[in-house]
């Protein structure tokens, strides 16, 4: 059941998207039934009329469960699913079984499972009379004693308590990461865009590395990190959460560990279904969210994927005068790849050293190793003053081994590869 409000009808996209996030639960969808909402009723959402259309189409489809594209209140949800003798779920509740469904890692499970009971908590109804029922009523029962539903709000309280320690030692873990990440001092991007968009796949055509991509709505809920060695240097390169309209609050403070890797980053991919007739209103949608989780400010390349759906359309680049540059690609196909290489380069200010090296005999051996194991070792000849090398690395990688080499001089160890500046 979907509803439109405000007076206006109901929005195509929004119904298709909430199509789609039934079939991504694993449900199968019998009858829409579509309702123009202008004053909601506080009992039941909808009117009498429309409440017994929905009923009668449940009751001739054989459907099992009520999905309601709208935020019910706990009210509101229980007292439909007495009257439609249904179970019934709203948008909220329905996003919350696909992350159940979606979840992999440790953090991404106890971050599901908090917002889940969070979610209950408000839900909680008498549901055993037990208690009243035994030989003497309620005599015997009074004083110190507790209602089932008081020891179900206790225990789920204990329940949540312990989720969130559980996720404060994982975020701090995380944070440390990241702050490892930043003492790296390679650049940080992350991969953010709606739902759907191909954010998994492109990640998986940059890094040659296999993360889940499925075309269905959340494939990917955990926060996945990898370094790509581009042509200008290495970044570190992260893929997060699709987004959707009106996503739940709840949602996104439970996740705040894997939006972290947007509010963290030096740019931001927003990847777009070039092929999406309402892809204008997901840029919108998503730009919305990064604001509310506070990386609205940070540097964007528009990158439009799935350009292999549009006739005639070839990968290319537009950097305009003003707004936001914009590649287009087909990571499926890897098409485009090499623009989407070359855009990141130029904004990211990625600088090789290339050039002789000297590796006097104190320093030879660990030095060497780790430029070997960079992949920066061009060519290599070795006398009795030690290794001379042709290398050809990152600038940051440069910077990185001369901070790992115990603090020895950086004229004694890179003399010839760095740049003036670093002489200074």
């Amino acid at each position: 059941m979907r509803s439109g409000s405000g007076g206006s009808s109901p929005d195509d996209g929004a119904q298709e998207e909430f199509a789609d996030l039934a079939r991504s639960a694993g449900a199968s969808i019998a009858a829409v039934i579509t309702a123009r909402v202008d004053k909601p009723s506080p009992s039941t959402y909808i009117g009498s009329g429309k409440l017994d259309e929905v009923k009668a189409a449940a009751d001739a489809t054989g459907a099992d469960l009520i999905l309601v594209n709208h935020s019910l209140s706990p009210g509101q949800e229980r007292n439909l699913e007495k009257f439609l003798e249904r179970r019934v779920l709203d948008r909220t509740g329905l996003i919350l079984d696909i992350f159940a469904q979606r979840a992999r890692s440790f953090e991404g499970k106890l971050q599901v499972e908090l917002a889940q009971l969070q979610h209950m908590a408000t839900r909680l109804v008498r549901g055993w009379t037990h208690l009243e029922r035994q030989r003497g009523g309620s005599i015997g029962l009074r004083g110190p004693g507790e209602t089932q539903l008081e020891t179900d709000r206790r225990l789920l309280q204990k329940r949540v308590d312990q989720l969130q320690k559980r996720l404060e030692k994982v975020e701090v873990q995380q944070t440390q990461m990241r702050r490892a990440r930043v003492r790296s001092e390679m650049p940080r991007v992350a991969l953010v865009g709606y739902t759907n968009a191909g954010k998994s796949t492109l990640f998986n055509a940059m890094t040659g590395s296999d993360a889940y991509a499925a075309d269905k709505l959340f494939a990917t809920l955990d926060p996945t990190v990898r370094r790509v060695n581009l042509r200008g240097g290495a970044i570190m390169l992260s893929d997060t959460v699709g987004f959707v309209r009106d996503l739940p609050h709840e949602l996104v403070a439970a996740f705040r560990s894997t939006l972290s890797e947007a509010r963290e980053a030096d740019l931001l991919l927003h990847v777009i279904d070039a092929a999406d007739p309402l892809r204008e209103d997901r840029i919108a949608q998503v730009d919305s969210v990064l604001q509310d989780i506070g990386a609205g400010d940070i540097p964007q390349v528009l990158v439009y994927n799935k350009i292999d759906r549009i006739e005639g359309a070839e990968p290319r680049r537009d950097v305009p005068n003003e707004g936001r540059e914009r590649v287009w690609l087909s990571a499926r196909d890897e098409l485009g790849l090499d623009l989407l290489e070359e855009t990141l380069a130029q904004r990211l200010s990625l600088v090789r050293v290339q050039g002789p090296l000297h590796l006097p005999a104190a320093h030879s051996e660990r030095l060497r190793s780790r430029l070997h194991a960079l992949g920066a070792v061009r060519a290599e000849t070795h006398d009795e003053d030690g290794w001379h090398l042709q290398v050809d690395l990152s600038l940051a990688d440069a910077q990185r081994l001369a901070v790992q080499a115990g603090g020895a001089p950086l004229e004694a160890l890179l003399p010839e590869v760095l740049p003036e500046e670093w002489m200074a």
